[in-house]
């Protein structure tokens, strides 16, 4: 496919010249990479990259086009998508739509032809940095400048810029090719007297609540932004804190919520949501080189000495030497020793880092999702 000139200028100097595809425009961003070899369309609906402009490592991206069923969200919400390749002859029985005519209908732009090798080695080195994508200026020193002037993400609260507007009940199971072997069975029998599980929405991907509705559970999913005292008078068995974007720290309304809901109500975080955990038992966070961008990430449960693979996407962590006394780290990341779960010694609540709704990606996590249903029934009793 030849189209349009594009340029992606990154704040370290270095301009990268290829193929427009998508929309038309500029964006900034911060610029980082993932490693999967499949998953771009969960990838380009997860908001947890707002603000970012999103390399794919694997070289041909595109092949097995878009539909309507693996959405994980009700936009797009990354900045930019650059590739190496881009197939524009799709071949899937499943595919609707080419990645370029669904990243122009959603008004993204996309950059093909240039070096992603170059750029990625670039990230390790020197991690992740702010960047501008064009289709329209094509002055390296001007797109240099605009780079380096463009906001970061530490600091900026981005939750606010995708949670939704009110609250729903979500009903959806999980579709039959994304449900792990021992979940095949829909579970609609008993819904209406499963666990009630409130969600605070952080920017969460889809998946998450197909698995809980999976597991006969009720799911109220409500704003990130909801008050302790508005989800206790929904009286729920247990509460989840979702996935999202960006710096954790600068959400002091959801850091309070949390503190509010703890030894109160059952309580399971993932990505932003254990971050925010462990800030709400009193612990620190800090931005990674580079971040934890794929689905083969491998995490060591120290709990019962297995190695899982993972799928993974967050540019933060919790700070291990922070945290109190009364909270273990119950996961860690095999490559770089970071913190990858936590969980409290006493009261029922925990974490991972990680995504073991697994979307896309391995099925070696699910049980968490049990875990987290286990721990409402025991608060039940």
């Amino acid at each position: 496919m030849s189209g349009r000139p594009a340029k992606l200028a990154l704040a370290n100097g270095s301009v990268f010249t290829g193929q427009a595809f998508g929309a038309a425009g500029e964006v900034d961003g911060e610029v980082v990479f993932n490693t999967s070899m499949t998953g771009y369309q969960e990838i380009l609906t997860d908001p947890s990259y707002t603000g970012q402009i999103v390399i794919m490592t694997y070289p041909l991206i595109g092949n097995y086009g878009v539909n309507s069923q693996d959405v994980e969200s009700r936009s797009v919400f990354l900045k930019g998508f650059v590739v190496r390749e881009l197939c524009d002859i799709p071949s899937n029985y499943r595919s609707e739509e080419d990645l370029n005519s669904f990243l122009k209908r959603h008004g993204i732009i996309g950059i093909q032809g240039i070096d992603t090798r170059a750029i990625v080695r670039q990230i390790r080195s020197q991690g992740a940095m702010k960047g501008i994508l064009s289709t329209t200026d094509t002055d390296d020193e001007s797109l240099i400048r605009k780079a380096q002037e463009a906001p970061g993400l530490v600091g900026r609260d981005l939750v606010r810029e995708v949670v939704p507007d009110g609250q729903c009940e979500w009903n959806d199971p999980l579709g039959p090719l994304g449900r792990p072997l021992d979940l095949q069975e829909t579970a609609e029998a008993g819904v209406a007297d499963g666990p009630h599980v409130v969600a605070l929405d952080f920017g969460m991907k889809w998946n998450i609540a197909r698995y809980l509705r999976q597991l006969g559970c009720r799911v109220t999913v409500v704003p990130g932004t909801t008050t302790a005292d508005e989800i206790l008078a929904m009286n729920p068995d247990g509460v989840f804190l979702s996935n999202g974007p960006g710096d954790p720290e600068p959400l002091t309304y959801a850091i309070e919520t949390i503190q509010a809901l703890l030894g109160r109500k059952p309580v399971f975080g993932i990505c932003l949501g254990l971050q925010l955990l462990g800030l709400a038992f009193g612990g620190k966070t800090y931005k990674l080189r580079f971040g934890h961008r794929g689905a083969n990430q491998p995490v060591l449960n120290r709990r019962t000495g297995r190695v899982e693979i993972t799928s993974q996407n967050h540019g933060f962590a919790v700070d291990a030497d922070s945290l109190p006394d009364d909270v273990e780290v119950s996961h860690i990341n095999l490559n770089d020793n970071t913190v990858e779960g936590l969980r409290h010694k006493s009261l029922p609540v925990f974490g991972v880092q990680y995504h073991p709704e697994a979307a896309a990606g391995p099925h070696d996590s699910h049980y968490l999702f049990a875990e987290f249903l286990e721990l409402m029934k025991g608060a039940a009793v």
